[in-house]
């Protein structure tokens, strides 16, 4: 990092106070949260912390408890990683759920059952898991997108002006770590009613005009 000329800076003790402040402010904060014995923990990082170390967390983040009854859907802008040890607090955390960029660490001892978590926006998506599988970390990019990109993080604008709604169905036994992580999408989907009758809740998925979605099934 080169230090920043400002005028309060000068090459003495000044200037290093100056310059860690600049480069406190520089960094991209993480949000980690993580369940623990019925709480959960929101954390904002300067760093990545090495996965289920919950320790570290609390020491090197600026953490907070948060009730489960006052937790509410949110959008993530920026990266999300969650440490979670069984499906009811992952669900919890995440489903339905607006997030681009997001790290899923399992921390839990028992394999995890087949159950399917809705995901919206998703682009990139990074697995750890601690079971003794085959592959303990892994990762997908469903789509990647321009850095002049604005707007709606769930939607890409194509030539013709219809707007893709990027959404993702999320298999959660893919953290037992036995195969390889795979995804599969299904583009110009006008009704997700229709085209997936059997899938879990899609009796919620309303669409509007010039719009249709991008589904993605990640197993």
């Amino acid at each position: 990092y080169s230090i920043p000329r400002h005028s309060c800076c000068s090459l003495n003790f000044r200037s290093i106070v100056c310059f860690l402040r600049w480069f406190v402010r520089s960094q991209k904060n993480h949000t980690l949260i993580f369940t623990r014995e019925s709480t959960i923990r929101n954390c904002s990082c300067l760093a990545d912390i090495r996965d289920c170390d919950y320790s570290l967390a609390n020491l090197m983040c600026n953490c907070k408890t948060v009730l489960p009854s006052t937790m509410e859907k949110t959008s993530y802008n920026s990266d999300l990683t969650i440490w979670f040890t069984d499906t009811s607090g992952l669900e919890m955390l995440l489903n339905f759920t607006r997030v681009c960029d997001l790290k899923l660490s399992f921390c839990g001892t028992t394999p995890l059952p087949t159950e399917y978590l809705t995901i919206w926006g998703l682009r990139k998506l990074r697995v750890n898991n601690k079971v003794k599988g085959q592959f303990p970390e892994q990762s997908v990019t469903i789509y990647s997108s321009s850095n002049n990109e604005k707007g709606d993080p769930l939607a890409v604008h194509n030539r013709d002006r219809q707007m893709f709604v990027y959404i993702s169905f999320l298999d959660t036994s893919l953290f037992n770590g036995y195969s390889l992580l795979k995804s599969y999408s299904v583009e110009n989907v006008s009704s997700i009613t229709e085209h997936f009758p059997s899938l879990l809740h899609s009796d919620v998925f309303s669409m509007s005009d010039n719009k249709s979605y991008v589904v993605t099934f990640i197993y």
